[in-house]
């Protein structure tokens, strides 16, 4: 999967966007994948040592247990809050694993629903 492959599958939603936030010229072609209606990032696509990653939110206790099962392919976030955030080598995990980790980050960052009492 290339960059461009992997920006098309994280926009899940008509409320998913994908922005190039940073002016500093070492960070300007980093795609920050938000939502529309509240700006919160679910996503960062980076490359590293020539290896395509996304860093994606979990919870904490999700996030032990998915470095547990894929040491490989899932490792502490790369310039984010590692306690809530995790980098996923994309070629390295099933689609199908992807697209349920890129969901999960969406839905975690999601604006939330009001209960009507």
């Amino acid at each position: 999967m290339n960059k461009d492959e992997l920006i098309n599958k994280c926009i899940i939603d008509e409320d998913a966007i994908v922005t190039y936030p940073f002016a500093d010229s070492k960070y300007k072609g980093t795609p920050i994948l938000r939502h529309k209606s509240n700006e919160k990032w679910f996503g960062v696509v980076f490359e590293q040592e020539e290896i395509l990653y996304l860093n994606l939110k979990a919870r904490p206790e999700e996030i032990c247990i998915l470095k547990d099962q894929f040491p490989e392919s899932i490792k502490p976030a790369w310039h984010m809050n590692k306690r809530h955030w995790y980098k996923v080598d994309v070629n390295s995990i099933s689609s199908e694993l992807l697209e349920r980790l890129i969901k999960i980050s969406f839905d975690i960052t999601a604006k939330k629903k009001r209960k009507l009492i």
